[in-house]
């Protein structure tokens, strides 16, 4: 059982107890400084195990990672180093979701420069990665040896205005439950700070999830769920762990019903970009701030 397939740590490691941690568990880290490059070194050679390790480079995105231009003296100072087997340069494409863009190919020219640096000092490189989600979809020279696709696995978009060429099906639901459905009078205020009051005789539902499992609070009074297959508004504030939406119109919700905050339900469904318009922020967010609080099922 368990993964067995290599486990690449693509933020890397900082400390001594870290290195030998990777060694003790067969990991393999993106290195990008020269003495976290040395430490691991010293630690791989006391149990003389060989420390497999991708170095980063950076193209373009200003973020982590060796300067492509300063990759041949980057590479000449960890010549001298014992025990360790560079697998590849990976680097991180920064407006791959614009299919035309110039920045993209200049990125492509530049890592390709830099393992042909690697390659002439004698490294083999076999395994060379540059391609997120967009990149695979958008920019094939990208894909070298290997390819690390992110959003796609959940079957949404880099961008909400972006064009697939490639047809994805969403694959992450997140489900909760009414508890309680109410009726109530015109001008009822509705949760903390009383940012919605009820414009006449309304049916609420009280719903089981909030910003503690992942839904961000500034869907309040703006963000949608599907109940029945019909959409309903979320009204008032998120609370922590409870969420109240408008089923006025919808028929026979009953507490112990299904709410489908992302997903689909009968002919209805909401995506990740939804959520992602409605609170103002990008669906990488969204996938990503389902909290581990929340039962999780796998399906095959």
């Amino acid at each position: 059982g368990g993964v067995r397939l290599p486990i690449v740590i693509l933020c890397g490691i900082r400390t001594r107890e870290e290195a030998y941690e990777v060694l003790e568990k067969g990991l393999t880290p993106v290195l990008y400084d020269l003495a976290v490059v040395e430490t691991l070194s010293q630690e791989s050679a006391k149990p003389g195990k060989m420390a497999r390790i991708y170095l980063k480079v950076d193209t373009g995105m200003g973020r982590l990672g060796i300067p492509h231009n300063d990759i041949g003296p980057f590479l000449q100072q960890i010549a001298p180093l014992r025990n360790l087997h560079i697998e590849g340069f990976t680097s991180h494409l920064a407006t791959a979701d614009e299919p035309e863009g110039r920045f993209s190919q200049d990125q492509i020219e530049s890592f390709e420069k830099a393992i042909s640096i690697g390659r002439s000092m004698g490294l083999d490189l076999p395994l060379n990665n540059m391609a997120n989600s967009a990149g695979i979809m958008c920019h094939e020279k990208t894909h070298f040896n290997m390819v690390r696709p992110g959003i796609m696995l959940y079957g949404g978009l880099p961008s909400p205005d972006f064009i697939s060429p490639r047809s994805l099906t969403p694959v992450m639901h997140f489900r909760a439950q009414v508890l309680q459905v109410r009726d109530l009078p015109g001008k009822t205020p509705i949760s903390y700070g009383r940012t919605y009051y009820t414009e006449g005789p309304c049916r609420i539902a009280v719903v089981s999830a909030g910003y503690g499992d992942g839904l961000s609070r500034n869907l309040s009074n703006r963000g949608k769920v599907l109940i029945n297959g019909e959409k309903a508004a979320i009204i008032g504030a998120v609370c922590m762990n409870l969420t109240v939406c408008d089923i006025t119109g919808i028929k026979e919700v009953q507490p112990g019903d299904e709410v489908v905050f992302l997903g689909s339900q009968g002919g209805g469904s909401i995506k990740g970009d939804d959520i992602a318009r409605s609170a103002g922020t990008i669906s990488y967010e969204v996938f990503c701030s389902i909290g581990r609080k929340n039962i999780r099922e796998y399906l095959s």
